[in-house]
């Protein structure tokens, strides 16, 4: 069983998962995705571990090639100063649910693993993987709004946070990431799901990258939760999954000021007044959030 329904919004996240909830949807999608896997003659697939019986695997396969969905266009964010002996800064995405609580824990990471203030953050809520009309539409790609303008949803897109990080720091992000699940699922897994939540991590040369392979290890050093795929654009969301994008094939679009910084999608899950303040701050730098509809 594919899930490819979006089922609510990060706000909606109120359904929160029950352990029922959770096994009503888990089990098939993870048949399957571990039947794959152990198919071994299967020319689709590309193995990264020795051991078959582990979920560490890239699967490339028709079974799991999205749907043709939609697109949309790539932001500039501010380029962090390198320190003298650091490596080169690259630019990278991650998504898991809602982007208002990843944008927050990235955020957290960017300061203690990289010490970077308040000014220097790079970490910003938007939008990625689509497929159709390579990415945009009317030159932009938007949260859900009444007017129906370049809706990111109908483009095929996820919800992510981009980062600008130097290359040796990648794997300590990723484990960060990794920690984000419990079991392989989303914390908001019970309430939103569909593409629009699906799991994606990009960098660029997507699965070429030795990045992959630190992603991978970073999977392992925080329980051996998931599995990976090669993304190819507009791609299911299913449980334990994560795919795995080629950032120049599938770039990443920045959100609206109203969602940079926000609160986190579960009850209670307010941050500091400093915190939210931080869209407007940057703004006021002159940040181009686009122009798309307000869609609050």
């Amino acid at each position: 069983m594919m899930l490819t329904t979006t089922i609510t919004r990060c706000a909606a996240l109120l359904l929160l998962a029950t352990p029922a909830a959770v096994q009503a949807f888990q089990p098939s999608v993870h048949a399957a995705v571990v039947g794959v896997r152990r198919t071994s003659n299967n020319s689709n697939m590309i193995q990264l571990s020795a051991h078959s019986q582990e979920r560490r695997a890239f699967i490339n396969t028709g079974a799991f090639a999205a749907a043709s969905l939609l697109v949309s266009s790539p932001v500039v964010l501010p380029e962090p100063a390198l320190a003298e002996g650091d490596d080169e800064i690259q630019e990278v995405y991650f998504g898991c649910g809602c982007f208002w609580h990843v944008q927050h824990e990235f955020a957290k990471a960017e300061k203690t693993i990289l010490g970077r203030s308040d000014d220097e953050l790079t970490a910003r809520a938007g939008y990625a993987g689509g497929k159709l009309g390579r990415g945009k539409k009317d030159g932009k790609v938007c949260y859900h709004n009444g007017a129906g303008a370049s809706d990111y949803g109908k483009l095929g897109h996820g919800e992510v946070v981009s980062l600008k990080i130097p290359t040796s720091k990648f794997q300590e992000f990723a484990v960060e990431y990794c920690k984000l699940f419990k079991d392989g699922m989303r914390p908001d897994q019970g309430g939103d799901r569909g593409l629009e939540y699906r799991n994606l991590v990009a960098f660029k040369g997507g699965s070429n990258n030795a990045l992959t392979q630190q992603l991978i290890e970073a999977s392992k050093a925080t329980g051996d939760q998931l599995g990976f795929g090669v993304g190819k654009g507009s791609d299911d969301d299913i449980p334990k999954l994560v795919w795995i994008m080629d950032i120049d094939e599938f770039p990443f679009y920045v959100g609206e000021a109203y969602h940079q910084f926000h609160d986190g999608f579960a009850f209670g899950e307010n941050y500091p007044d400093k915190y939210n303040a931080l869209s407007q701050k940057y703004v006021n730098k002159g940040e181009d959030f686009g122009t798309c509809p307000n869609g609050r």
